[in-house]
């Protein structure tokens, strides 16, 4: 079966959306670099915390994660300073 949507390895980094982790005060170094990025072909690409076998079990009705899906979580400050650069639907 194909899925309606499948991301496209090929797409690269094109803008980060918002501010770095850093400039948050999210991260003390290189290494633990949350981060929201805008793919050249207009997908998002989101570096958060893995927390997936947290969450799975208590995910709310009709959510579900599929096959390769993960769940990550960023700071909230992160997508709230992307939000400027986040075109309305």
């Amino acid at each position: 079966m194909t899925r309606a949507w499948e991301p496209d390895p090929a797409a690269s980094f094109a803008r980060r959306l918002g501010k770095s982790a850093a400039e948050l005060g999210n991260s003390q170094s290189d290494d633990d670099c949350p981060d929201i990025w805008q793919l050249d072909n207009g997908d998002i690409a989101v570096i958060g915390r893995d927390l997936t076998s947290r969450y799975a079990r208590q995910l709310p009705d009709g959510v579900r994660l599929g096959e390769g899906e993960r769940l990550v979580v960023i700071p909230g400050n992160m997508l709230s300073a992307a939000k400027p650069d986040i075109p309305d639907a």
